[in-house]
């Protein structure tokens, strides 16, 4: 799988990207739109408008990195965000959820202790 930094956050896209986008179009997106910086090492997912595809890009020491997947049959859950933001954060435990085609909504997660300064939306419908 992705070898990722502890420190590494991971951000969902919630609107549907298109995916001919390559490392340039990606990052462009990241920065340009986003305004989060690539060479923080942190991971960003988007998804295709038929949900059946994903790429996870990041900076890996010395270059972009692009990971995909696409689905033969079925459909990745897109995460929605109630206030309108193009981003969410999302802790590693959910990228797994996603990419393992796990319905996140469904979960109930067990008590443990968050840093205050840490809001992450769940995944949705």
């Amino acid at each position: 799988m992705i070898a990722r930094p502890s420190r590494a956050r991971v951000f969902v896209a919630t609107q549907p990207t298109d995916l001919r986008k390559s490392y340039d179009g990606l990052a462009a997106l990241v920065e340009g739109t986003f305004g989060h910086s690539l060479s923080a090492g942190d991971l960003f997912v988007f998804i295709n408008r038929r949900a059946t595809q994903v790429r996870i890009l990041y900076w890996d020491r010395d270059g972009y990195c692009i990971w995909m997947k696409r689905l033969e049959a079925g459909t990745f859950r897109r995460a929605v965000a109630a206030d309108g933001r193009q981003l969410l954060e999302v802790d590693a435990g959910e990228l797994m959820m996603l990419l393992e085609g796990i319905d996140a909504k469904t979960i109930q997660r067990r008590k443990r202790y968050r840093a205050p300064s840490s809001t992450r939306p769940a995944l949705h419908p």
